[in-house]
């Protein structure tokens, strides 16, 4: 590693003012790292100082960020000789504008705990390696921040992005004001907001951004305000606003959950809520009545883990991915009112919003009553008929009267939906599940919760459910072959962490086939 003492000096024993300051802006692209590094530039040379700004680009949107790197120091007359990129160790000042920039930042030797302050936002933007994974694949935030701590001089790291989009900038203007509320450099707040007036467009949001950061940085933030609330009704565990027998209905499904025992509640709380959203309090009620099967069969010994992961899992077989839920989410206010923020539209202007579509004969059968979406798909050659002039990628306009009203329409369908084929194979599969993981709970308590985690593999819409459903009864086939052994829990977790890993599900293979190698009887999985 460089020697940490900053390199710049005129000659022995020159004045301190004379160090070059070295600044990084690690910032992927659309987050105006760009003109971050202009800003700092500007504001040194409103006090004084000679700057250099540089830019080394990323290959891509997650592969590499770009590198904006800024070199200042007093004008003493004399012109520095000032670099072209950053070096390892000789970094005084490094902002990320994302928590795993700051982490690649310090793998790369940019920060060092003698001389580095480090400015991170701590929001994600997950990295292409996470996305792909079907599971969780992504890194651990805590461990960033604890590697941060100890890899640098100062660490200074909150949601800037949030506060960004709660004024309505750019996370650039919330970074400066993260710089400027660190005293890092020896300028004057005035300074920072002078040059971001001098740029001529969106100042008051970024000023109002950058206020919001420098408080934040300086630890002065002003506690947010609490928004009004409609009239609710309330229970020892939620909150909802609604029509009056609505509200009753739910708040007679909330006494419920408040008599379960509390290790249970949150999740089975919000399970409740996710159910209900999705379609009516009575399947809130059949979700409970579900949940209460578990709970029968469960208890404190074991921490109620059988009843937890049920409350989760059966929330999310009953919410199933289908054209009518698609369809719901598409056309709801609070869905308009999130694009129209994401996409930064101004009053008064047009938003135009496409929505693509491909469904496939099953889907279209999915929402017919199940009769006749039987009597479709038990034909073959009807069903590639239909097939062949439904099975096409369609783009619908919904900001149209036309294309909001078609999605409309089949968002309501949810009224019905009891009656239509999907529902009847996805209650089916369901109850299957359920039931196979109940029957194991007198034998092996552990074997039946790893039974219900694998829920987790199902998720998904059309094509993707498809293979998620696959995995599943994949994992589950290998219950035959650990029937009896001690360790047949163990097993399930790990093939069904094997089929999170990839999505070709080529890890489950080579768990599967070394499964098939184990023996029956008793076994304990090595350490």
């Amino acid at each position: 590693m460089l020697d940490a003492v900053p390199p710049f000096r005129a000659k022995a024993g020159a004045q301190d003012d004379e160090r070059v300051i070295k600044l990084a802006v690690l910032a992927v692209g659309g987050q105006g790292g760009g003109v971050l590094a202009d800003w700092i530039t500007d504001v040194a040379e409103r006090n004084g100082y000679v700057a250099q700004s540089t830019s080394v680009a990323g290959v891509a949107q997650r592969t590499g960020a770009t590198i904006y790197y800024v070199e200042m120091a007093r004008d003493t007359g004399r012109l520095p000789v000032f670099a072209l990129s950053p070096s390892q160790g000789d970094v005084d000042i490094l902002i990320a504008a994302e928590l795993m920039e700051a982490g690649r930042a310090i793998i790369r030797g940019f920060v060092t705990p003698e001389r580095t302050t480090l400015i991170a936002s701590s929001h994600r933007i997950a990295a292409v390696s996470e996305k792909i994974e079907p599971g969780d694949g992504r890194a651990s935030s805590s461990k960033v921040h604890a590697t941060a701590e100890a890899a640098s001089k100062r660490f200074i790291a909150f949601d800037m992005e949030k506060i960004a989009a709660d004024n309505g900038s750019m996370i650039s203007a919330s970074l400066l004001g993260a710089l400027a509320g660190s005293d890092a450099l020896p300028f004057t707040r005035e300074s920072y907001e002078q040059a971001i007036g001098a740029g001529g467009r969106g100042v008051k949001a970024s000023l109002a951004a950058f206020g919001a950061a420098y408080d934040r940085a300086r630890g002065t933030a002003a506690p947010a305000s609490k928004l009004a609330e409609p009239a609710i009704v309330e229970s020892a565990l939620g909150r909802v606003s609604g029509p009056q027998g609505l509200l009753q209905g739910w708040q007679a499904l909330a006494t419920r959950v408040d008599l379960m025992p509390v290790a249970i509640r949150d999740m089975a709380l919000r399970g409740l809520r996710k159910v209900v959203d999705y379609q009516d309090i009575a399947y809130g009620g059949e979700y409970l009545d579900r949940l209460d099967r578990a709970l029968a069969l469960d208890g404190a010994d074991h921490s109620y883990a059988l009843s937890i992961a049920a409350a989760k899992h059966i929330a999310n077989a009953l919410c199933y991915d289908d054209m009518i839920r698609v369809a719901d989410l598409k056309t709801r206010s609070t869905r308009d009112r999130r694009v129209r923020k994401e996409v930064g539209v101004k009053d008064g202007s047009i938003l135009q919003v496409t929505e693509y579509f491909h469904p496939r004969i099953e889907e279209f059968c999915g929402t017919m009553p199940a009769g006749l979406g039987s009597y479709i798909e038990t034909r073959p050659k009807l069903a590639a008929f239909l097939d062949r002039r439904i099975n096409h990628g369609r783009r619908i306009r919904t900001d149209s009267f036309a294309g909001f009203a078609a999605l409309w329409f089949i968002g309501g369908l949810r009224r019905w939906r009891r009656s239509l084929l999907r529902h009847k194979v996805e209650m089916t599969h369901l109850d299957r599940w359920y039931a196979l993981a109940l029957a194991h709970v007198p034998e092996d308590y552990a074997l039946a919760v790893e039974i219900l985690n694998c829920r987790r593999l199902i998720k998904g819409y059309s094509d993707t459910h498809v293979r998620a459903q696959s995995k599943f009864d994949r994992v589950l086939s290998a219950l035959a072959m650990l029937k009896g052994r001690d360790d047949a829990a163990d097993w399930i977790r790990r093939l069904r962490e094997a089929a999170l890993k990839d999505e070709k599900g080529d890890m489950l293979d080579g768990a599967l086939k070394t499964v098939a190698t184990l023996g029956p009887g008793p076994a304990t999985l090595a350490p």
